[in-house]
């Protein structure tokens, strides 16, 4: 038998159980879901770039990392060339408010290379049968443009992360029906033209006008669905190793496209909930 690997557990890392389930949050990378197990089996991808991570102030690609607020543009470090990618949050050293058996909450405050001031908050709620995960951001001075949502990084393969080789389960099937997907151009960019869902493979935004309603299934093993009032979802099946499915409050470039405003009195919050059976 080859011995599961398992992931470091750090000084700071926070643990939560629920019934067979267990997540464990990084609040020092990211605030990144690190591990995220049921009856024992591990469905994210491990390592420090993986996991499920926030993506906060921004989502996806930024245009060459300039956005508008005004009059004035904003240059973003450009940390996927041409663009900037995913937001400062996944990079940043997160504080742990309060913790819980099962739940956790964390915050961090906005600071350069963003140029506003504000307070990004992220809650981790776990029950037996479901996983509730929820941004804020706010903002005590000038408002500003956002975006939120969250990257997740499934285990195409059940049994991968425990290095076992010839895994007895299928890869994963990824069911949705949205009403668009946003034509990707050259750049990776939606060119604002919305088309009729294409088959995947996918590094696609899609629009679901009712909410994200997002179902995976693992046969034989698990079926899990990732669900929020949003209607923006990007989903991701070009690698081997894994599938991402992630909820977010705009598309890719929104800062520029579909700014969303975070002021004083009116927080940017959003949250996406997953739920699973096994079968």
């Amino acid at each position: 038998m080859v011995p599961r690997r398992v992931t470091p557990v750090r000084s700071d890392d926070i643990t939560l159980t629920a019934g067979d389930a267990e997540v464990t949050v990084r609040p020092d990378n990211g605030c990144r879901l690190a591990s995220f197990r049921l009856e024992g089996t591990e469905l994210l991808r491990q390592g420090d770039r993986y996991g499920c991570f926030p993506m906060v102030p921004w989502c996806g690609r930024t245009r060459n990392g300039r956005f508008g607020d005004g009059a004035q543009t904003h240059q973003l470090p450009l940390n996927s060339p041409p663009h900037a990618i995913h937001g400062t949050g996944r990079d940043t050293a997160w504080h742990t408010a309060r913790a819980t058996a099962d739940e956790a909450v964390f915050t961090y405050d906005l600071a350069e290379p963003w140029p506003y001031t504000g307070r990004v908050t992220q809650r981790v709620q776990l029950a037996p049968d479901s996983l509730t995960l929820t941004l804020a951001v706010e903002t005590y001075d000038s408002s500003f443009p956002a975006q939120a949502g969250w990257h997740p990084w499934f285990l195409r393969t059940l049994d991968q992360a425990s290095g076992a080789s010839g895994a007895s389960d299928a890869g994963v099937r990824i069911d949705f029906s949205p009403a668009w997907q946003e034509l990707r151009g050259a750049d990776q960019l939606p060119t604002g033209e919305r088309i009729e869902p294409k088959p995947g493979p996918w590094d696609d935004c899609f629009g679901m006008p009712d909410g994200v309603d997002v179902t995976l299934t693992w046969p034989g093993r698990l079926q899990l669905t990732v669900a929020s009032r949003e209607q923006w979802v990007v989903v991701y099946d070009e690698q081997e190793v894994a599938v991402c499915v992630e909820p977010q409050t705009g598309p890719p470039n929104g800062l520029n496209t579909e700014p969303r405003l975070v002021t004083p009195i009116d927080p940017l919050e959003t949250t996406a909930t997953w739920t699973w059976r096994h079968l």
